[in-house]
């Protein structure tokens, strides 16, 4: 196929069918894209007419390769790009007996034509490496020769291509999609056949976990969807839209010894085949373990397929992350420190997801958990195994497990002991009690079918997977040689090929997660251990340190805008205005989906001066009663530890684990106790904390909860000062929280103006998302403004509860007034005495020498619709410098009945689409209901 420009009036971009597809029997088509009117940047105009209604005058071609399809439409900055694949190599037929051939070709090039911009137009200004002229198509050329367009080259440009680093992605080889007759690839082979009376439509049934151009290509598919049913064939035929995965796939063929009796030589194929995940997709150190929806990172479906004339085997394993919240922050060294970020209680629920949707899709799992007994790894093996204990004692999933320490095993016994794991009674039981999956080759029926998974992790999921993950495979095509031809265990030439790839899977997923190649591969592909192997993966672990610090970070922004991870990305939408009327009248029926439902929350905020206390925290955590009993309590603490060299340097987070104790123990001492607490997640910027404790019986309700932070001392290389963000979503209402400790002194005004500033430009979350992203958002900081009153009348009106004139003199209210900080905030009525600075245990403002001015420098500021302020006051503890202050909220979030909106936007749809010419819509609109009942 090939790609043309038309410039005037409208640009247009033209998908064509070329000679060479029509001659292979495509029909002659063309798909045709354009962008106009106010919502240029989010929406196209797509039509999918034959291509003798395509007027050549004028047209520019913009590649002299051909094209081998589309793999969708991107919105990046506002400008809609036309994702096509520019160069692809074929890697062969995966069952060439079968009645349907299975090709697959590997992306090479990819290219990003702008649909409403120009300024892109000349390939060789892009980073990416944009084709040249290698031959022309003769049926078109002899069109553009008759018009005088052959030659005609686009303007260059010289701007930085904003798709430069995501085309990058696909240069690797790590991409692959299949080439017509299309099949599924992103499905296995027990998935196809049981779906075989759907080949027809792939796209249709492909796997959605592994498609990775989903988000861009989805308008498309929903487009193709509106076609009627000829249309939809021929739009198949043509190849214009192409699902693609990433991780690898190889095969080679083999001949395979005979026995007496058989009629000729045995040709075989044997190939692999590695699904990668997209849902939690990314770096090696910016991408790990769980998120609330059960998606682990480095999550890779392995299939192994052997294929003869006779028949054809496949053997499934997984692999993915420890499920669970963890991460390595800091500069990456060669053993960076592992932190559990949640409770065991805040992160069950997670885990669970995450094998109950393995169990849904394979049956049974049996773990292999190849983590060894140094600290780091011990640690996640023994969360690992509590978190396994508690969803086994359910009883609802067949789920096993064996924890087996890889680096002990080889450090003690070589390499070549590890083959035995196939042998331990656990994984020998489940070996046998899965099975493999087997079709006939003659009529591709199903004769044996897998019904479970070994799902193997170490801590990247790289290396000492991969190696497992071999000897399993070779133990599965042995088991069944021996059922069928136990000759063919025989084949030198088969294990060869069968170690090659393996050692080329572990390469190519390696350096998509980590940047370089797998190590161990030299032991993989030659069963030796050599010293030129060891010294090549010492370089590789040099590399990857390199890699891992200084190149992920971009690397992972270029994944998640592909995937469309972040938070403000609009996807590109094709015009459509049915389906534009009914997605606006979702919205405003909103309510007829959905429900709410009222939570407290608890938010407070104390700078600790460096000291520990003795102090009972119950008259700040419980200021109404005992019988006060928020959803979530939100904690900030400034100066948890002393802000000295040291701790700025290197943090001990020995303190901030200290008071997470305290206040557990307040929580569970407390009088009256009807509910128990969880520490949800806490994070630490050297004496800034901030610590969110939710009811245990809430936290399956809590999701994608994200920790960050921002230095702001001495011009952001300090964490002497700074804030800390915990964002999270309950039900379907996201909220932010932070603490934060901005500059001090009295007359440094504009220094705190500017940290607030740095904060909410510089902290960010994961996949783009920022302060102002959230619905709702809540400060509880040692803000450190000050009051513009002399020392002695400060101190007057205070003792004296002349709160009103004081607070006329606020720093920070002038502030917040004159739009220098905290714009859109509110902060409940300040009815209390400043709460800085005090003599240690008393109730005397500072009679040192320095007599600090009192001042509110400890404050709650907020802002939300959900948000409903009920007390704002301060706690009379005195073991610090500063009281505590605290706010108490009640908050609205909202309940989606995703099955209901999915209900109502069908019979949205139905009435749209079939209202007749003498019918009024609004009418018949209004007279819809949903019968299905709400869910609790």
């Amino acid at each position: 196929m090939h790609l043309y420009l038309r410039e005037h009036p409208v640009r247009t971009l033209i998908l064509t069918t070329s000679s060479e597809d029509e001659g292979r029997g495509c029909p002659r088509r063309a798909l045709v894209f354009r962008a106009e009117g106010p919502k240029a940047a989010s929406q196209a105009m797509v039509e999918f007419v034959p291509k003798e209604e395509v007027d050549f005058t004028g047209l520019i071609r913009l590649s002299a390769r051909q094209i081998q399809g589309c793999l969708g439409l991107m919105n990046i900055e506002n400008e809609i790009f036309l994702v096509v694949v520019t160069l692809a190599s074929p890697i062969g037929d995966l069952r060439p007996s079968s009645m349907k051939t299975e090709e697959v070709h590997r992306i090479q090039e990819v290219v990003f034509y702008g649909l409403n911009t120009s300024r892109y137009d000349d390939p060789a200004a892009a980073e990416t490496s944009f084709p040249s002229p290698t031959y022309v198509d003769s049926a078109d050329s002899m069109m553009m020769r008759e018009t005088g367009y052959l030659n005609q080259q686009a303007q260059p440009s010289f701007y930085e291509h904003p798709a430069a680093a995501i085309a990058s992605l696909f240069t690797t080889g790590t991409f692959y999609f299949t080439p017509a007759p299309v099949w599924d690839i992103s499905s296995r082979l027990s998935q196809r056949v049981h779906k075989k009376e759907d080949l027809g439509d792939n796209f249709a049934t492909y796997g959605g976990r592994f498609v990775w151009n989903e988000y861009i290509v989805k308008s498309l598919l929903d487009f193709r969807d509106r076609l009627d049913t000829s249309e939809k064939e021929e739009l198949d035929k043509c190849q214009f839209i192409i699902l693609a995965i990433q991780g690898y796939v190889g095969m080679y063929t083999v001949n395979l010894p005979t026995r007496p009796g058989d009629t000729g030589p045995i040709l075989a194929t044997v190939g692999l085949i590695s699904r990668l995940g997209w849902k939690r997709a990314g770096t090696r150190f910016n991408t790990r373990g769980v998120d609330d929806d059960g998606n682990t990172a480095n999550f890779v479906e392995t299939e192994t397929i052997f294929s003869t004339d006779a028949a054809c085997m496949s053997y499934v394993q997984i692999r993915g992350s420890v499920p669970l919240f963890w991460e390595q922050q800091g500069l990456q060294t060669f053993r960076p420190t592992v932190q559990i970020t949640r409770s065991q209680a805040a992160s069950q629920p997670a885990f669970d997801r995450h094998f109950a949707q393995q169990a849904e899709e394979y049956g049974a799992v049996h773990a292999i958990n190849l983590l060894g007994t140094r600290e780091n790894e011990a640690t996640l093996t023994d969360a690992y195994a509590a978190h396994l204990r508690a969803l086994q004692s359910l009883g609802s999933f067949d789920i096993g497990i064996t924890h087996y320490d890889f680096h002990d095993q080889v450090k003690k016994y070589g390499h070549d002991s590890v083959t035995e794991i196939r042998r331990l009674p656990s994984v020998r039981s489940s070996r046998e009690k899965f099975g493999i999956t087997t079709v006939d080759g003659a009529t591709d029926s199903l004769i044996t079918e897998q019904h479970g998974v070994f799902r193997t992790n170490c801590l990247d999921c790289l290396d000492r997977t991969n190696f497992v993950e071999d000897i399993l495979s070779r133990t599965a095509l042995e088991d069944y040689f021996m059922q069928t031809r136990p000759e063919w265990r025989q084949s030198v030439a088969l294990w060869g090929y069968h170690r090659e790839l393996w050692a080329e899977n572990g390469d190519a997923l390696s350096k998509i997660y980590a940047g370089t190649g797998a190590l161990n591969t030299s032991f993989t592909r030659t069963g030796k251990r050599t010293l030129a192997g060891v010294l090549a993966d010492a370089t590789k672990s040099v590399s990857r340190a390199y890699i891992n610090n200084f190149q992920d970070k971009s690397k992972q922004v270029a994944i998640d805008t592909f995937l469309g991870n972040l938070s403000q990305q609009k996807p590109v939408s094709i015009f459509d205005p049915i389906h534009d009327t009914v997605t606006r009248l979702l919205n405003e029926r909103i309510k007829e989906y959905s429900t709410t439902k009222q939570i407290q929350i608890f938010v407070g905020t104390w700078n600790l001066n460096g000291r520990s206390s003795s102090e009972s925290l119950l008259p700040w955590l419980f200021p109404r009663s005992t019988t006060f009993e928020p959803d979530l309590f939100v904690i900030g603490f400034q100066e948890l530890v002393p802000l000295t060299a040291q701790q700025i340097l290197q943090t001990d987070p020995e303190q901030k684990r200290r008071w997470e104790r305290i206040l557990m123990e307040t929580l569970a001492r407390r009088p009256n106790k009807r509910a128990e607490y969880t520490i949800l997640r806490s994070e630490q910027l050297v004496g800034t904390a901030l610590i969110i404790i939710v009811r245990s019986d809430i936290t399956s309700n809590i999701r994608k909860v994200e920790a960050a932070t921002r230095k702001t001392g001495l011009r952001g290389i300090s964490g002497n000062k700074g804030a800390v963000g915990i964002r999270l979503e309950y039900h379907d209402t996201s909220f932010c929280f932070l603490t934060a400790h901005l500059a001090a002194g009295h007359l440094n005004v504009e220094e705190r103006n500017s940290d607030y500033r740095t904060i909410v430009s510089g902290l960010h979350f994961l996949k783009g998302k920022t302060i102002g992203s959230h619905e709702n958002v809540v400060w509880a900081a040692d803000t450190n403004y000050r009051i513009e009153l002399e020392n002695e009348v400060v101190r007057h009106l205070a003792t004296s509860d002349e709160i009103d004139m004081l607070v006329a003199a606020d720093q920070l209210g002038a502030a917040m007034s004159s739009g220098a900080a905290f714009v859109g905030y509110e902060e409940g009525p300040i009815l209390f005495r400043p709460t800085y600075r005090y003599n240690l245990n008393s109730d005397e403002y500072d009679t040192s020498e320095k007599m600090r001015i009192p001042a509110w420098t400890d404050r709650i500021l907020y802002r939300g619709n959900s948000l409903d302020l009920e007390k704002y006051f301060r706690a009379e503890l005195k073991g610090s410098d500063h009281r505590p202050v605290y706010a108490l909220f009640r908050a609205e979030v909202q309940i989606v009945d995703h099955a209901k909106r999915k209900a109502l936007q069908k019979k949205l749809l139905q009435a749209v689409t079939a209202t007749g010419p003498d019918e009024k819509l609004d009418e018949k609109l209004e007279s819809l209901h949903i019968d299905m009942p709400m869910r609790e």
